[in-house]
């Protein structure tokens, strides 16, 4: 007996339904042992990614069927006679067209061909792969030599035992005619399911293969303007270790500081492409795994193709990558050693500079007192002067006294009398200009 249990909404993350379709929403193709299928990844931009939804949704309208949600990220729908499996990734989207197999050569009669050209036309986004894959049934196929060669051009071909030796894949790993890569796979005592994920690991090693090696171009460009600037920040750093004068020092931490605006913008180009060719190269890796490749004989296999082909460019965009912040942490520790260098020549001149302000307020504050002192003398002469009027006047009316005798006993008085005000008045100047003092 099941219980039904309800829960309050309020309680539920508004997420959890996507969690639960996560697991489930690029599930492996059902695919019999004989077909056509053509593959495409193209890169977009943010701003693309809608045209890129418009355009299924007008493919979806052409077949009469009906598209799926805005924030899909895969669909697998009939069209016809072609089975369609679209799938939206980060930074690409897929298109797989599945048709059943046809009489005929090798990729004559892919599914591709079937597709309307108006339609075709209207991609948006960059093509990076496009590829056929054609499962063919091992004992109808002709795999002479000769035949080998027409299907692929003449080009030299990779095969390998896949599937733990259920299937065989043929591939050039290269463009050919008509703009496409071309990979012959036939597979014997695979059911459907396993048949599907296999090729569905392979459909994702090709792309997964092309979309690592989109920086590879980048890191070349790269090299050489990180040689230059490596060069440029060696010579920064000699001139650094000798005697300079200031203007010097900062005309050199100018330039550090231009160079590191142009290793900024070089990160902010770079940085996300070398990351994903990283994430895209770990990814293929873990699909030669679950390819299960097997030894056949002394061929080529498909570890030791991508090891030789793959892997030295992955590793150039790895070695690129860390020369780029090796560049970056040099300049930072030469610009902090400028700036301390700097730092302290300026120290060293506020320093001379406040001494030399120290001896000019005390030459100041001398003349200053000097000039005090020659005006107490001043106004107390006048003062005694004046007082000499006054003495004199009384000592006509009183012949007793001494005009004289007056005059120089006031000298100390009025001397301390003004000598006293002024510094009263000095104080009072003082405490206006620096309240709370006494």
């Amino acid at each position: 007996m099941t219980h039904s249990l309800s829960i309050p909404e309020a309680r539920v993350h508004p997420e959890r339904e996507s969690l639960y379709q996560e697991l489930h929403a690029r599930p492996f193709p059902i695919i019999e042992h004989t077909g056509h299928i053509t593959h495409l990844a193209l890169l977009l931009t943010e701003s693309e990614r809608e045209a890129d939804y418009r355009h299924l949704v007008d493919l979806c309208q052409r077949y009469g069927v009906h598209p799926p949600d805005r924030e899909a990220t895969s669909f697998n729908q009939a069209l016809g006679d072609i089975q369609l499996r679209w799938e939206r990734h980060l930074e690409f989207v897929t298109y797989t067209f599945m048709r059943d197999r046809t009489s005929g050569a090798p990729f004559e009669n892919s599914a591709w061909a079937l597709l309307p050209q108006s339609w075709i036309a209207g991609f948006p986004g960059l093509l990076v792969a496009a590829f056929h894959l054609d499962l063919v049934d091992s004992g109808q196929a002709d795999w002479s030599r000769e035949a080998l060669a027409d299907a692929f051009e003449g080009h030299r071909l990779i095969q390998a035992s896949l599937g733990q030796g259920a299937a065989t894949l043929i591939s050039a790993f290269r463009l050919h005619g008509d703009g496409f890569g071309r990979f012959l796979m036939h597979s014997e005592g695979l059911r459907p399911s396993q048949l599907g994920r296999l090729v569905q690991r392979l459909l994702e090693l090709e792309t997964y293969r092309l979309m690592a090696l989109l920086s590879t171009k980048l890191a070349r460009e790269m090299a050489p303007v990180l040689g230059a600037m490596d060069t440029q920040l060696a010579d920064i750093i000699t001139r650094l270790s000798q005697e300079a004068e200031l203007n010097e020092e900062q005309a050199l931490l100018t330039e550090l500081t231009s160079m590191a605006a142009r290793i900024e913008q070089e990160r902010a180009r770079t940085t996300s492409r070398f990351g994903a060719t990283r994430a895209y190269y770990e990814l293929v890796q873990s699909r030669l795994t679950e390819l299960e490749e097997v030894q056949s004989g002394r061929n080529f296999t498909l570890h030791d193709f991508f090891h030789r082909r793959l892997t030295p460019s992955v590793n150039t965009c790895e070695a690129v990558a860390l020369r780029l912040e090796d560049i970056a942490r040099r300049i930072e520790r030469a610009s902090d050693l400028i700036r301390t260098r700097v730092d302290l020549k300026l120290e060293a001149q506020n320093r001379n500079l406040l001494a030399s302000m120290n001896r000019r307020s005390r030459l100041q504050l001398r003349l200053q007192e000097t000039v005090e002192g020659l005006s107490i003398a001043a106004i107390s002469y006048y003062s005694v002067s004046l007082l000499g009027y006054l003495f004199a006047a009384l000592e006509s009316t009183w012949p007793a006294f001494s005009a004289t005798w007056a005059t120089a006993a006031s000298i100390p008085v009025v001397v301390g009398s003004i000598w006293w005000i002024t510094r009263r008045i000095k104080r009072l100047i003082i405490n206006a200009e620096e309240p709370g003092t006494r």
